[in-house]
């Protein structure tokens, strides 16, 4: 059976493989919660494969009508502001028929923001902030 939905967690990528685990971590969760009619896969700008027309590219092969691009960046930069609507851009040209989404990058949602609050007021152990 096709994926009708994909995502496609678009992170920055680095030159050791490592730096990639927790991608890989979060996409292997994604995919246990959306179930086989989500396809889930990562994506990278720079050092790392598959870059997101690559990404796209697949999960449009694999029968996706819909596919939404989360940028895991915490810090919003050139990247983001520049390199991504140009990517996104390309990738929309080159499948007209899909309907492509890119939504705000993670950093910029307070759900995340809050969860990394709670996980360094965690980290203080049985020290109580005043």
């Amino acid at each position: 059976m096709s994926a009708r939905y994909g995502i496609v967690l678009f992170g920055h990528g680095a030159r050791d493989a490592r730096w990639a685990e927790p991608f890989e971590r979060l996409a292997k969760l994604l995919r246990a919660q959306c179930g086989p009619s989500t396809a889930v896969s990562l994506a990278f700008l720079e050092l790392m494969s598959p870059d997101l027309p690559t990404a796209i590219a697949e999960q449009a092969a694999g029968g996706c009508a819909t596919i939404t691009i989360v940028p895991v960046f915490v810090g919003i930069g050139g990247h983001i502001r520049r390199d991504l609507p140009a990517l996104v851009d390309r990738c929309r040209a080159a499948h007209p028929g899909i309907e492509i989404r890119c939504v705000k990058p993670v950093g910029e949602d307070d759900a995340v923001l809050d969860a990394l609050a709670q996980y360094c007021l965690r980290q203080m152990g049985d020290v109580t902030p005043r």
